[in-house]
């Protein structure tokens, strides 16, 4: 798995580096975007391209430098959407570096999130895949991007409104489930001529655990360490963002602490006021449901493996990624 990661890491160096000397070429004032670019792409745990490669695997063909690129892009569509995110939430940090928009204002981190989006494309298509075999995958790249999209969409659009536990799973299903663990590995699947029969297989288990990605992660944005997030605590609380958390927590809680917390949520939370919408989520009960919950569906993932046939050393990296995106905070 680490030796995945470095042959993404150099794919993705090749690429963008290529990118970044021809954008500069055309004026020297772009440098300062160029620079942030560099940042935007650095650093991550290159999940997604191991979902494609793995996807790849699974299905039974060999290990080439040409899926490493393909999978590759994978990584420039999450920087992108990490870019635009950070944008909405107003994200002072991003893998303890400061964000595209705290630097360069928001117009320009929003061209930035843009040729990232445009770059991934590019990548993907000129991987070195034979074109009948990209064409497979068309269709689910664009459904990758239309169901990252609308997660975000309704996460804005019910920020602020009374949480609602079966929404909230909605927005964690489109938002991340999708574009990190279940896209990918279709994407690696087809690119590969994947069976019905393996397509199938994987489905069932990149579903729950794309579920269980995103919950781990709204667990992080409030308990976990900013040193080992690279972002604040803060930021979910702040944005009083519609996450099954905060459903749960708001669902259990007891009267007094229910009025406490949506007193709390009205205003920008400081580190104090944090503090304690943390005791209320811990007495609630809402943290160790929803780490149940990550639990479960990490247990169904491990299911869909056992009973699928695919390749020995498939189901062995699919394990180990069950566990990397599933860990404890």
């Amino acid at each position: 798995m680490v030796e995945l990661r470095v042959r993404i890491d150099r794919a993705l160096e090749e690429f963008v580096e290529s990118e970044i000397a021809a954008l500069v070429a055309l004026d020297a004032h772009l440098t300062p975007v160029a620079e942030q670019l560099h940042v935007s792409v650095a650093g991550g745990k290159r999940i997604r391209p191991a979902f494609c490669y793995w996807g790849w695997r699974a299905s039974g063909q060999p290990d080439t430098e040409s899926i490493v690129r393909a999978a590759a892009a994978l990584e420039l569509v999450h920087a992108a959407a990490l870019v635009h995110d950070d944008i909405i939430d107003r994200s002072r940090l991003r893998r303890g570096r400061v964000t595209a928009h705290e630097k360069l204002g928001d117009g320009l981190a929003i061209m930035i999130g843009d040729l990232l989006l445009a770059w991934a494309g590019q990548l993907f298509h000129t991987s070195g895949l034979p074109r009948t075999f990209i064409v497979r995958a068309v269709s689910l790249w664009t459904a990758m991007g239309r169901e990252l999209i609308a997660g975000e969409c309704l996460e804005i659009l019910r920020t602020g409104a009374v949480p609602d536990l079966g929404r909230s799973l909605q927005i964690v299903r489109f938002k991340t489930g999708s574009y990190t663990v279940e896209r990918p590995l279709q994407i690696g699947a087809v690119l590969g001529g994947a069976a019905p029969a393996a397509l199938e297989a994987l489905a069932a288990y990149a579903r729950p655990l794309g579920e269980a990605f995103q919950l781990r992660d709204d667990l992080w944005g409030v308990f976990g360490d900013p040193a080992a997030t690279g972002k604040s605590s803060l930021d979910d609380l702040t944005g009083r963002k519609p996450t099954a958390l905060l459903a749960l927590t708001l669902d259990r809680a007891c009267e007094r602490d229910r009025e406490d917390l949506q007193e709390l949520l009205q205003a920008p939370v400081d580190a104090a006021q944090a503090a304690w919408i943390k005791q209320i989520m811990h007495r609630s009960g809402a943290r160790d449901q929803i780490r149940q919950m990550i639990d479960n569906r990490a247990d169904a993932a491990r299911t869909a493996l056992e009973r699928a046939r695919l390749a020995p050393e498939a189901v062995y990296a699919l394990t180990r990624l069950i566990d990397e995106v599933t860990a404890d905070a």
